[in-house]
């Protein structure tokens, strides 16, 4: 027999139960970085760190750990520059950096992978210096990049595991509740952080905006958080929206979008009640303009849309264009302002989004995708990591994703930029299978994939005409010429991860 604390005498064991253990105390086997508040002299409990220097120290990062970042403040992040910084000042190095995506404000980890703070990236994008630098070499150890998805499903199953993530929140209560749609660094949904948040071992929040508790309603909640640091700032609102989400007004861009619009008319697609997404890049998002023009006419609603949420679907929402939005991530302001206001606007995360492995993943029930390329080749593979140059510029994102996932997939692109040929006979890098693409649109013509001869039929009875792949690659051909080939180390400096964690390409160092 055993005694409790209080007096009791209990049973050593207990059947299938095993071994008891004696209660000794309320609170006397008690985890959790919180004092109860009995045993506090005043106030309630807080998680609240005097600084980033303090989180590093408390987290219990160590050299050769993981630490992961979300990239929802996009060009306009401070936090990951500042958390590598203080990582740098406690003397960590080796580290896995696992974050959602990197852009080019992130050109000082340049300095932190030489000095050795960087052994290793995980990630779905790299661009800018950061970009060139791993393209010629910078690192001893291949990139990783992997889908959104993909890397939902990588947190999930463990083969990414995260021992700190630093997330930052436009506004966090001293708690740890977390909210992506308030304060004056608001980027609306937190999707990407989410995950981290789930299965990270240690989590610590940055926000610029300590909030009243509780922060309601959280897109990170109380119980995944270890600390709360607050800062200055924890990003530029203006730098969410920069570039890939811009607003085409280029006429070769909104003529693409008015051709991709016809060829899903033509599929019966756009019906009442249909679902939709649009990816990044000029012409796929100015088909949003065009469909809604449509849906006004034909007095149509979609029933949601899903993904990378714009100004523009946000506007579609409000005037009962669209019954629901699932967004994953808020791509400007006003898609932000959305969320906070409008219960239709909902934030979900990454594996509700895209992983391949959730039996609810949400991109399964698009009826149609509308997603950029770089590159097409006469397979229909598409490339959006690296230019023609080999040199890495881009993000897999949501991309093979989605375009697995929607009953019908669509990629727009001119045929040529800047005298460089756009459909090519051999993509410098696979990020979508052409098996997963079921039409080309260029300002040139639309092409189908001979796999959906369906779609072929749908187009042609529609009046829309249908080009071979071959023809359209003879035409590129006849106003670019034969590109010199790049030329490449045998060195690997990148793999491409398919969203379902095989490999399906690799990118070598430029020369």
């Amino acid at each position: 027999m055993s005694r409790t604390s209080i007096g009791r005498d209990i049973p050593d064991s207990a059947g299938d139960l095993g071994k008891l253990s004696p209660f000794a105390g309320a609170w006397a086997r008690a985890e959790g970085v919180s004092a109860p508040r009995k045993l506090l002299s005043a106030g309630r409990p807080t998680k609240v760190l005097s600084g980033i220097d303090e989180a590093v120290r408390r987290s219990g990062l160590e050299s050769g750990m993981t630490v992961s970042f979300h990239h929802h403040f996009r060009e306009g992040d401070f936090v990951v520059n500042l958390v590598l910084d203080a990582i740098a000042r406690a003397g960590i190095r080796d580290l896995t950096l696992a974050p959602s995506s990197l852009t080019s404000v992130h050109a000082p980890l340049v300095a932190h992978c030489r000095s050795g703070v960087i052994r290793r990236i995980c990630t779905s994008g790299l661009r800018g210096k950061l970009a060139d630098e791993i393209s010629r070499g910078l690192l001893e150890e291949a990139v990783l990049i992997h889908s959104h998805g993909g890397r939902a499903r990588a947190l999930r199953e463990g083969s990414i595991s995260v021992d700190v993530a630093f997330l930052g929140a436009p506004a966090c209560d001293a708690y740890g509740n977390a909210c992506g749609s308030s304060g004056k660094s608001a980027c609306g949904s937190l999707g990407y952080a989410r995950v981290d948040a789930r299965y990270a071992k240690s989590v610590i929040v940055l926000t610029d905006c300590i909030a009243d508790y509780p922060a309601l309603p959280a897109s990170i909640g109380q119980e995944l958080v270890d600390w709360v640091v607050p800062m200055d700032a924890v990003g530029d609102p203006k730098g969410i929206g920069i570039g890939a989400t811009r607003i085409s007004r280029d006429p070769r861009e909104l003529l693409i979008a008015r051709k991709a619009l016809a060829a899903i008319d033509a599929t019966g697609a756009i019906r009442d009640g249909f679902s939709f997404q649009t990816g990044t890049g000029g012409a796929s998002l100015a088909v949003i303009r065009y469909l809604r023009e449509l849906m006004l006419a034909r007095g149509i609603k979609a029933t949601f849309c899903l993904g990378g949420i714009t100004s523009q679907v946000a506007r579609m929402l409000e005037e009962g264009l669209v019954g629901t939005i699932l967004d994953v991530q808020s791509f400007d302001a006003d898609a932000a302002r959305s969320m906070a206001v409008n219960p239709r606007h909902i934030e979900i995360d990454a594996v509700t989004y895209a992983d391949p492995g959730c039996p609810g993943a949400a991109v399964n029930m698009l009826d149609f995708v509308v997603l950029s390329a770089l590159e097409v080749d006469m397979d229909f593979n598409v490339n959006v990591i690296t230019g023609s140059d080999g040199v890495i510029r881009g993000a897999s994102g949501g991309h093979s994703d989605t375009a697995a996932g929607a009953a019908l997939s669509v990629v727009v692109a001119p045929l040529v930029r800047a005298r460089t040929a756009t459909l090519v006979d051999r993509v410098e890098t696979i990020v979508t299978p052409g098996e997963s693409v079921d039409i080309l649109v260029t300002d040139r013509g639309t092409a189908v994939n001979p796999r959906r001869p369906d779609v072929s039929a749908a187009l042609k009875a529609a009046g829309v005409e249908v080009r071979d792949i071959g023809e359209l690659r003879e035409l590129a051909r006849s106003i670019t010429g034969d590109a010199d080939p790049v030329e490449y180390g045998k060195r690997v400096v990148a793999l491409v991860e398919y969203r379902d964690g095989t490999i399906i390409d690799a990118i070598r160092e430029v020369k």
